[in-house]
């Protein structure tokens, strides 16, 4: 069971991760359309997950890649983002979230 406080936090980096990743796509990603679709947060507020939808790139596994060799990089400008709000910066940890490439596969299938 989550708490306000996980939520709280939860919403903060989904928001701020968001703005960063739209802000910064072009000089950092080259142009690649990225999403946080989800964001879960571990009770003791240490590691933080980070879903991620990537689009408007030929190749979403280089893209995914390029995000988490540049890890630093964002987590240096979420640091200057939030470092009011909150006490300690979880790590983060990025996935790519294929739910919307899962529900586009079943629905191509069940069409008749």
């Amino acid at each position: 069971m989550e708490t306000t406080r996980q939520n709280r936090i939860e919403r903060l980096l989904q928001k701020e991760l968001g703005e960063i990743f739209l802000l910064q796509a072009k000089p950092l990603f080259g142009g690649a359309m990225i999403t946080v679709t989800r964001v879960h947060i571990s009770k003791d507020i240490s590691v933080a997950k980070v879903y991620l939808s990537i689009y408007a790139t030929p190749d979403k596994t280089a893209t995914f890649n390029l995000v988490k060799a540049k890890a630093f990089e964002i987590k240096k400008l979420l640091v200057v983002h939030i470092k009011s709000q909150i006490r300690s910066i979880p790590s983060i940890e990025y996935f790519i979230d294929d739910s919307l490439d899962f529900i586009e596969r079943i629905e191509t299938l069940l069409k008749p």
